[in-house]
């Protein structure tokens, strides 16, 4: 039975791809990638080159959202309390007062993560994890929803401290935006050609982002296909070109990310497909090459598609209609 039966959340869905497609030209999977993130109170590691729309797909995807956009430049200089905020002292009141820094937002663009030193990176990736942060011995709850998509420039090498596998594991899943097509990009010159970006009106608000939250955790994974997730998850653990297999915490991940697309696809069930689509963007940023791999010039996203061939996949029984294994 479709999700959308019972509630609106196909309605939204469409309405807010649309609205950012007003804006944004392509990169129709990135947004897909960027409402599974939201819908599982994950976070986005946004990787490509500058000037492919990074800073213009996140701030209208906040418009739409109805939630509050905040940008941060990370650089080395910039420190901890530069992100969560601090306490300045007030001379009118003689008193010590809170100034939030711009964590304190729905969604947060982080751009150009692994400029920041480790110990910036650090107390960014905290208030992901905790979704609040302390200071001075207080702790402040962040808004909800809450949302970080953070980038990083994979060709700009010279000056970044790269995050550690530990940290990229923190990320939900990772996006690259890519060079738009032709006509993508004949439709981006003639779209923005006198300078103004069209305007962009909220078709949603936090709260019912909080109520699609919740009802990704009713979306059904079915017992054959939630042993091939983990099939093509343990898989990673057991290849020998890889040092550093995919967690659990990528595991569930990859599970609620499954939920997430079925949702957005106005479906109750997850489906073997919604494996295959996910698997690359969830697993691939958490697994990492061993050097002899990295030689030959093989690819963590490689290694995954190589995975997702090789494993037997569940079918669906015609006569019984429902998910049975198959090859």
């Amino acid at each position: 039975m479709a999700l959308g039966s019972r509630h609106p959340s196909g309605t939204v869905v469409s309405r807010i791809r649309e609205s950012v497609g007003s804006v944004v030209v392509g990169n129709e999977h990135a947004l897909e990638l960027l409402l599974v993130a939201l819908l599982c109170r994950g976070h986005a590691l946004v990787e490509d080159v500058p000037g492919v729309g990074k800073t213009l797909l996140a701030r209208s995807f906040a418009r739409v959202l109805g939630c509050d956009f905040r940008r941060v430049q990370l650089t080395p200089d910039v420190m901890p309390s530069d992100i969560t905020g601090s306490s300045v002292f007030n001379q009118a009141t003689a008193g010590f007062e809170f100034r939030p820094g711009p964590v304190f937002t729905q969604v947060l663009l982080a751009d150009e993560v692994n400029r920041a030193t480790p110990r910036t990176q650090s107390a960014l990736l905290e208030a992901m994890e905790e979704r609040q942060v302390t200071i001075d011995g207080e702790t402040r709850m962040l808004p909800e929803p809450f949302l970080v998509l953070a980038t990083q420039n994979p060709v700009e090498l010279e000056g970044t401290f790269p995050l550690p596998e530990a940290q990229l594991d923190r990320f939900l899943v990772r996006v690259a935006l890519g060079y738009p097509d032709r006509g993508e990009e004949h439709d981006i010159l003639r779209r923005f050609e006198r300078d103004d970006v069209p305007g962009l009106a909220p078709v949603t608000d936090p709260a019912g982002l909080l109520a699609l939250q919740r009802q990704r955790a009713d979306v059904v994974v079915g017992d054959d296909v939630l042993a091939y997730l983990l099939d093509v998850v343990r898989a990673t653990r057991e290849d020998d070109r890889l040092t550093l297999g995919a967690s659990p915490r990528a595991a569930l991940a990859l599970h609620r990310s499954c939920q997430a697309r079925a949702l957005l696809d106005d479906r109750s069930y997850v489906l073997p497909d919604d494996v295959k689509a996910l698997a690359v963007p969830v697993l691939a940023h958490r697994i990492n090459l061993g050097a002899s791999a990295r030689l030959r010039g093989t690819s963590a996203t490689g290694i995954v598609l190589e995975i997702l061939e090789r494993t037997v996949v569940p079918v669906e029984d015609e006569d019984e209609d429902e998910i049975g294994t198959g090859s």
